[in-house]
């Protein structure tokens, strides 16, 4: 069982805790970034994975993540060990037969609004190797309540040594405001928020100029479990707006196509009619009634004076409050309120019989008074249910609803819970110009449905028709809408016909509450630029040298949502197939993953000697040209990504251990000398001391034991506690016992040993390495004690005044001699010449022998040096003895540090592994360690 620590100085600190216990090892991931490139509201986000596998066997681990619900799949590249598998976008047809699993799982569906929509993808991967996902995708930022939201899942599902996001925001038009919000655990206003919701999360850091924004998140692995031990962080939220002209809007002429941002302001109102209609069946009693009384009481106080309104109650039976609308007054509104009190929750859900007595409310109304084109007529719909009185077809009661509101009424619908039929109340919305939104079961509903009414309770204009001359432009998403609420923004993109045209004219009629709006401009086209073909995905081809594509782009999204829109939602004549036929095409041309595409992996016959550097670069890299050329800056190409630090754990027989045995290695002499060293209980012995040019110390306290029975010594010392510190740039430290590490850089981190956890930071190359091992007893004899070893992995980035009780000998060299027998001996008596260990200047006669290292893993054949080595290390014992486990500044001979320190500090990881007993006895009945496992670390 083991458990790997690494520390890198100057305070990069990089600490993995991993133990395997009897149970399935959790596969280790030791990378999570996402990188989001938005370019006037158009979205590239590109998610990369790494995991290792650690367990002794083959496992199957799945990668999985969030995405908003209105957003594409373009790619999806997976690197298993050397092997490199692509995403192929294909026309929906072969089911299975791909190695890779891929699903999409919508949890929260909300007409692509305000859900997501689960990517999972699974494989095995071998015993100790290693895996790496990279997933892009593309969509439109929605404009409500006047911001642009773009959201990132952070939900790694364990603590990560390298996390980070990465937003960059580039509008031409100019950055208006930007947020971030504390990170949120749903994507449902009103839910809960993380610990502080004072402001952005932890380490985020925001650069911003007029037109573009740089936002990072990059937390420690401390930071990380300050929000969350699970690894479940939440959503990282950007809001921002943009500057805009208040009259025809935005417009953005590139590579042939175009797109046109319309959201104006600073008009009046349009009155509103509006019915507000609220299930009242058996199965909202309770919490979800109660939430929904009161947000109809906000919303009621907050309806205008020229709006009209009237509310419906419906179960098995429909109960109107009045049968006709009225104004809004406040006689008109407190006897509402209280009609709104007095429902009671009882019976079944009759839809259809609700939506037609309110629209014939809407239409009697509107008859009656001849306001037509002076206001906007609008049901808001609640259920928590499905049909299960009066017409209970899905299919009759949309047609019932259509014909009955000839699309002169919207209406806008909101499903409580998992229970509520949320196709029917989808379909009702998309085919009756409204919207729909989903609220979670343990949600809150009336703050939902505020949120949601918010959206739309102040309508600017109605009958919107946007125009564009028929010989320029060739195709063009939707350009007729029937209503715009402030907040919102309505968004058409077109591909250019005519080559040769140095303008395009755009034209927009609309009608407002006193008048009729025409709107006309001519904007500047200017030369085309021609790539090569359909426009890639969100990585460098999307970019090049044809030139920026995200226009193209943003128009084939916006196509194919209105081609999928009408297959999904119309009848069953031609007009269907024909758009399926040219959705799937577009799709296909686009590589977007839709219902009607299929992603399927190949087999790369490129193979990779470092998994990941290359095509991690290009699975990655994100549409930066286009940034770099928008701004005005030639792309220049990056660096490949790094493989991240991924040590397996190299230990050399430099090392001290059990009572304590201290073994140095002289692999330059091939030569390795072992001694004993008998301290006293509480003692601290300083075995590295570079305090003044590395910045490195170690030193290790002492626990006594009492000696096994018949042996020469009076007791055993073991080291319990190992304290590693540095001083470079700033002072930090490692605390290592049987029980548990405590590591503090700053912000102080207790990782207890039954646990994993990775914490820390990379970026620095390792050129000291310590690797820990602890010995843990079930059932200890009286003279055994759990305890510590210390190894020196790698010693490169040791000065060559290193010192203490295994640093002395560090970069040293030894040879052995023979030599005469010593003095008072009796060459006559055949004794044998005497072997002799040169090495710093010292003569220290020593004899051969073996010694188990590692655990008792590993004979170690070496030459020993008797009486606590008095001739083999400087000085004294004494001389070594530190005041305190923190004790840094007394040096051998020095007293207190007075050497300058040198201008640069080596990065030092440490590792450890943990040892439990295995079934042997020991002598007098202990139990004796067992093995140690070989361990490899991930961060």
């Amino acid at each position: 069982h083991g458990v790997c620590f690494s520390l890198c100085l100057c305070l990069c600190l990089c600490v993995c805790h991993v133990f395997s216990f009897q149970q399935k090892t959790k596969p280790l991931m030791t990378e999570f970034s996402v990188k989001s490139t938005i370019i006037s509201r158009y979205a590239f986000t590109t998610v990369s994975c790494r995991l290792l596998n650690r367990a002794s066997e083959d496992q199957e681990i799945e990668f999985q993540m969030q995405i908003p619900a209105a957003a594409f799949i373009t790619n999806f590249t997976m690197l298993l060990g050397d092997q490199v598998f692509q995403g192929e976008i294909t026309e929906r047809e072969k089911k299975n037969g791909d190695k890779l699993k891929e699903k999409r799982n919508k949890t929260s569906e909300d007409n692509g609004e305000k859900g997501t929509e689960m990517f999972r993808a699974s494989v095995v991967i071998p015993s100790k190797d290693k895996a790496a996902f990279f997933l892009s995708y593309e969509e439109l930022l929605q404009r409500r309540l006047g911001k642009y939201e773009h959201v990132i899942s952070v939900r790694p599902q364990q603590l990560v040594g390298r996390l980070m996001v990465e937003v960059n925001i580039l509008e031409r038009s100019g950055l208006e405001s930007l947020e971030v919000l504390p990170l949120q655990h749903s994507r449902q206003k009103g839910s809960g928020r993380g610990e502080d919701d004072s402001g952005p999360p932890p380490s985020t850091v925001i650069n911003q100029n007029d037109t573009f924004a740089k936002v990072t998140f990059k937390p420690s692995v401390v930071q990380q479990a300050k929000i969350a031990q699970n690894g479940i962080l939440g959503d990282f939220i950007i809001r921002y707006d943009v500057n805009r002209e208040q009259s025809i809007g935005d417009i953005e002429v590139l590579n042939g196509y175009f797109v046109h941002y319309f959201a104006p302001r600073d008009l009046p109102p349009l009155p509103k009619n509006v019915v507000f209609v609220l299930d009242s069946s058996a199965s909202m009693v309770g919490t979800k009634l109660r939430q929904t009384k009161d947000a109809l009481f906000t919303i009621l106080h907050d309806l205008r004076p020229q709006d009209h309104f009237s509310i419906i109650g419906f179960s098995n039976r429909i109960k109107v409050w009045k049968d006709h609308l009225v104004s809004v007054t406040p006689d008109n509104v407190r006897d509402g309120k209280i009609y709104i009190h007095h429902m009671s929750p009882t019976g079944g859900t009759d839809i259809n019989g609700a939506l037609q007595r309110a629209i014939k409310l809407l239409n009697d109304y509107v008859a009656h008074n001849d306001i037509e084109d002076r206001s906007v007529s609008l049901i808001v719909f609640l259920t928590d249910g499905k049909p299960t009185v009066g017409e209970t077809h899905t299919l009759k009661i949309l047609n019932n609803t259509k014909e009955a509101a000839r699309g002169q009424v919207c209406i806008f619908t909101i499903g409580i819970g998992d229970d509520v039929d949320f196709k029917l109340l989808e379909k009702l919305s998309l085919e009756n110009c409204g919207l729909t939104r989903r609220v979670l079961e343990e949600e809150d509903a009336g703050s939902q449905l505020i949120g949601f009414y918010d959206e739309i309770r102040t309508p600017l204009l109605s009958d919107i028709r946007v125009d564009y001359p028929r010989a320029a432009v060739e195709q063009t998403t939707r350009t007729l809408f029937p209503n715009y609420f402030n907040g919102s923004e309505i968004v058409i993109a077109g591909k250019l016909a005519d080559s040769s045209a140095e303008q395009l004219h755009v034209e927009v009629t609309a009608s407002n509450s006193k008048k009729f709006v025409i709107l006309k401009t001519d904007v500047p086209v200017g030369p085309r630029e021609v790539g090569n073909g359909v426009a890639g995905s969100a990585g460098p081809e999307g970019g090049g040298a044809g030139g920026p594509k995200h226009v193209e782009r943003l128009w084939g999204y916006l196509t194919v949502r209105e081609l999928l829109s009408s297959w999904l939602h119309g009848g069953d004549g031609p007009e269907k197939e024909r758009a399926r036929q040219k959705a799937q095409a577009l799709a296909v041309a686009y590589r977007f993953l839709t219902p009607l595409t299929a992603m399927h992996l190949q087999r790369s016959a490129l193979r990779l000697d470092q998994p990941g550097d290359a095509l991690g670069t290009a699975a990655a890299a994100g549409p930066e040209a286009l940034v770099q050329s928008l701004r005005g800056a030639s792309p220049q190409p990056g660096p490949a990504l790094k493989k991240p630090y991924s040590p397996r754990i190299k230990v050399s027989r430099t090392s001290v251990d059990g009572d304590p045995h201290f073994v140095v290695d002289f692999p330059l002499s091939k030569l390795t000398v072992c001694f004993n060293i008998d301290g006293q209980p509480g003692d601290i012995l300083r075995l590295v001391s570079d305090h003044a040019d590395s910045g490195v110390t170690v030193n290790g306290e002492l626990i006594g034991a009492p000696a096994p029975p018949g042996g020469h010594k009076k007791q055993r010392t073991y080291f319990r506690t190992i304290t590693i510190l540095v001083n470079k740039p700033e002072r930090s430290y490692l605390e290592i016992t049987p029980n548990r590490v405590i590591l503090d850089g700053g912000d102080r981190l207790v990782l207890p040993c039954n646990q994993s956890a990775v914490a820390g930071s990379r970026g620095l190359e390792n050129t000291i390495a310590f690797v820990i091992l602890i010995h843990l007893y079930k059932k200890p004899a009286p003279y055994q004690r759990n305890h510590l070893g210390f190894y020196i992995s790698n010693s490169k980035g040791l000065s060559g005044n290193c010192h203490g009780l295994l640093g002395q000998f560090l970069n040293q060299e030894a040879r052995l001699t023979e030599e005469p027998a010593g003095l008072g001996k009796d060459p006559q008596a055949g004794e044998q010449p005497e072997t002799v260990l040169k090495v710093k200047g010292h003569r220290v006669p020593v004899v051969w022998k073996q010694r188990k290292i590692y655990n008792g893993e590993e004979q170690v054949d070496c030459w020993f040096a008797r009486n606590n080595a008095a001739e083999l290390i400087d000085g004294a014992y004494k001389d070594y003895l530190a005041a305190h486990p923190f004790d840094s500044e007394t040096s051998f001979g020095l007293g207190p540090m007075s050497r300058q320190p040198r201008d640069s500090a080596h990065p030092v990881s440490v590792e450890a592994v943990i040892d439990r007993p295995g079934p042997g006895l020991g002598a007098a009945g202990g139990v004796a360690p067992s093995h140690k496992q070989h361990l490899i670390s991930g961060s």
